[in-house]
Parts: structure tokens; C-alpha cells; sequence
């Protein structure tokens, strides 16, 4: 990573518990992630319009959203896997749709065994390498941001536990 050393408001977190093991924690998080993943301008960039959220598996596949305007169907990259170790961790960079060329942040989500279930962790980093007044930081900066961000996550891990909770069997 390149940029500022990573320090106050480099990285955000958020950790759920969702009653099943990791294999199924890992699927639902990967192939369900359309179904799972909040709706709206906060968490998609089809904003209210519909959309998809897909993963490609494996260790170089994308996380991507297509959605439809006035203009024709778009396809927008929001992350590229670097690590895929099923059901273990999963690592991609990420990018959302107002960052420069170039520009991007890490993810990393864990699915560790935990009692009758699973915790899933997220961990998104590298706020640092992106400029201050970035329009990511919504005016924050350092801890503000940081915990912005942790909320934002915290928001999808519990859709994330939400969903599992309604599946069936």
C-alpha cells in the first residue's frame, strides 16, 4: 500500500455471529451477497434504482454491481478478490464509484468458528492513501471516519445475520 503510514482512521471494523457454520456463513456471504446487501444510495450504486451484486469466485474475481439507467445496463467494479480461502477468509481490494484511477482500499472478512455458529469479521483498511477532503470521508476525518465506517459495515453484518435468521432449514 502505498501512501501515508497507516494510523487514526486508517481502518474500520464490524463482527457478527450468525448461527451456522462457516462453510454455509461463507456461501451465504458470497452467493446470497445480492439478497443480503442493504438497497439504497448508502450501500449500492444503482442507488434506488434496481440492481445486482455478484461475486466471480476464486482468487482473482470481482465483486461487481449491473444495474440499468436511461442509457443502457452498467456494470461497476466495486472489488477485486486477492485472497480466496473458502471458508476461511476472503481478501479484495475495493473501489467505489468516486475514487480516482488507481485509488483503492483493502477488505478482509473472516469466517471463524465460534460456539454453534460462525463470526464473521470485516475488516476494511487504507483510508490513509486516499487524500483528505476525499469525497469518501463525507467531511470526516481520522477516528470520525473510522467509526463511520465501522457503521456503515456493522449496518450489512446485520443484514448479513438478518438474512441467515430467515433461511430456511
Amino acid at each position: 500500500m502505498s501512501g501515508p503510514a497507516p494510523g487514526p482512521g486508517d481502518s474500520a471494523s464490524a463482527t457478527v455471529f450468525v448461527a451456522v457454520p462457516p462453510d454455509v456463513a461463507w456461501d451465504v456471504f458470497t452467493t446470497e451477497i445480492d439478497l443480503w446487501w442493504r438497497t439504497g444510495p448508502r450501500y449500492r450504486i444503482a442507488g434506488r434504482r434496481a440492481g445486482r451484486l455478484c461475486f466471480e469466485t476464486g482468487p482473482s474475481g470481482r465483486l461487481f454491481e449491473t444495474f440499468e439507467t436511461g442509457s443502457g445496463s452498467h456494470t461497476f467494479e466495486v472489488g477485486r478478490v486477492t485472497v480466496w480461502e473458502p471458508p476461511a477468509r476472503l481478501e479484495m481490494e475495493w473501489r467505489v464509484v468516486n475514487f480516482a484511477p488507481g485509488e483503492k482500499t483493502f477488505v478482509t472478512v473472516l469466517f471463524a468458528p465460534s460456539r454453534d455458529g460462525t463470526l464473521v469479521t470485516v475488516r476494511h483498511r487504507g483510508f490513509a492513501a486516499l487524500r483528505e477532503g476525499h469525497p469518501v470521508r463525507h467531511g470526516l476525518a481520522g477516528a470520525d471516519f473510522s467509526r463511520m465506517m465501522g457503521l456503515w459495515w456493522g449496518g450489512l453484518m446485520t443484514a448479513l445475520r438478518e438474512h441467515v435468521e430467515r433461511r430456511p432449514g
